[in-house]
This record gives structure tokens, C-alpha cells and sequence, in this order.
């Protein structure tokens, strides 16, 4: 494929998963309920945001530098 044709795929693709990203909060419903919200404690994954944050990044500066050593 031509690399126009790959960005354009990239492109579409970054768009449909922020799009897709969560669900649209439920409506509540008239004469009870507390409309789908849950009960507000935090996901377990919640806990660990800036150490996945650190990993990510360690993981893009180590790929970087093998990837130039091993071009260079």
C-alpha cells in the first residue's frame, strides 16, 4: 500500500476508537432509580494510571534506542 492509503487507515482508525472511547451515560428513569451510575467507587484500574503512564513512556525511550543502535 501506498503510505498515503496507511496514514488515511491510522487516521480513521485513531478517530473510530476516540469516538468508540465509553458509552454514553444511561438516562435516568422517571420514578426511581439513580440512572445507571454505579456506585461511584473507582475502577481497579484507576489506581494504577501513572505507573502505566511510566511504562508506556520507558517502553517508547527503549524501543527508540534499539531500534537506532540497531539502524546506525
Amino acid at each position: 500500500m501506498k503510505t498515503i492509503n496507511k496514514l488515511v487507515l491510522a487516521f480513521f482508525l485513531v478517530v473510530v476508537s476516540l469516538v468508540n472511547a465509553e458509552t454514553p451515560p444511561q438516562p435516568a428513569i422517571p420514578g426511581g432509580g439513580n440512572g445507571g451510575n454505579g456506585t461511584g467507587a473507582p475502577a481497579p484500574i484507576d489506581m494504577y494510571v501513572y505507573v502505566l503512564g511510566i511504562v508506556a513512556i520507558a517502553f517508547i525511550v527503549y524501543f527508540t534506542k534499539k531500534y537506532k543502535s540497531v539502524k546506525a
